[in-house]
Formats: C-alpha cells, structure tokens, sequence
C-alpha cells in the first residue's frame, strides 16, 4: 500500500506531465527556442515546487501540530525566496530572445493550476479518516 503523499503526488504529476507537454509544443511554437526553454524551465520550477511541498508533508506527518506549522512556513518562505532569487537571475542575466517571458508566466500558471487540480482529486479519493475530539471529558 503506498503512502498518502505518494498517492497525492501521482495524481498530480500525471495531468501536470500532460498540459507541461502542450505547454511546452505551443510554446515552441509560438515563440521558437525562447519559448521552448521558457516553457521548460517554467515546468522545472513548478515540479520542484510542489515536490518539496508534499515531502514536507510527508516528513511532519507523526509531528505535532506547532512543529508541523513552523516546517510548512520555512519551507513556504525558503520557496519563496528561491523563486525570486530565480526570477531575478532570468531578469538580470538572460536576454528576452534567450528565455520568453510569456512563455514561462503562462507555462507557471498552466502547471501550477494543473498541479493544484490533480492533488486536490486524488485527495478527495483518499478517504481519509480523521480523528475527532474526545467529547467525554
């Protein structure tokens, strides 16, 4: 039986996969090499994104709620602070005929709505059973 992460993660990665391969010809299409390598490394960032998203929640699953909290805003922030430190770079050493800037913005969102989807239907798949308070005290 695998794990709830892993079932969270295959469902996800399968419809990303898909709409990242559209992306990615569209892109190419549209706009050449640029777009190709910015479609790519939209895919890249997106994937790695949301990989570390769901080992944070795999490594917090037997922790108590306040460390599970402070492990979800570091890994938040730390991504936060890598993506821009990332866009920053694109931005101050890359031309705009090297990496198309549409391409990665409309790529991100494409992926990242995808990603979004595909984990939000395997959760509600599953069935997870929650504890409840004990109501006796």
């Amino acid at each position: 039986m695998s794990s709830n992460e892993s079932r969270l993660l295959r469902g996800a990665f399968f419809p990303t996969l898909a709409v990242s391969v559209v992306a990615i010809t569209v892109a190419t299409i549209l706009s050449g090499l640029s777009g190709f390598y910015g479609a790519l490394l939209a895919q890249f960032v997106v994937v790695i994104f949301f990989i570390i998203h769901i080992a944070v929640s795999r490594m917090t699953r037997n922790l108590d709620p306040i460390s599970t909290m402070a492990m979800a805003l570091f890994s938040y922030f730390a991504k936060l602070f890598a993506l821009g430190l990332l866009l920053w770079a694109i931005a101050k050493f890359t031309d705009r005929a090297t990496i198309s800037r549409t391409a990665f913005g409309i790529t991100a969102v494409l992926l990242t709505i995808s990603w979004l989807w595909g984990e939000i239907a395997s959760f509600m798949k599953l069935r997870l059973h929650l504890p409840l308070p004990d109501t006796k005290a």
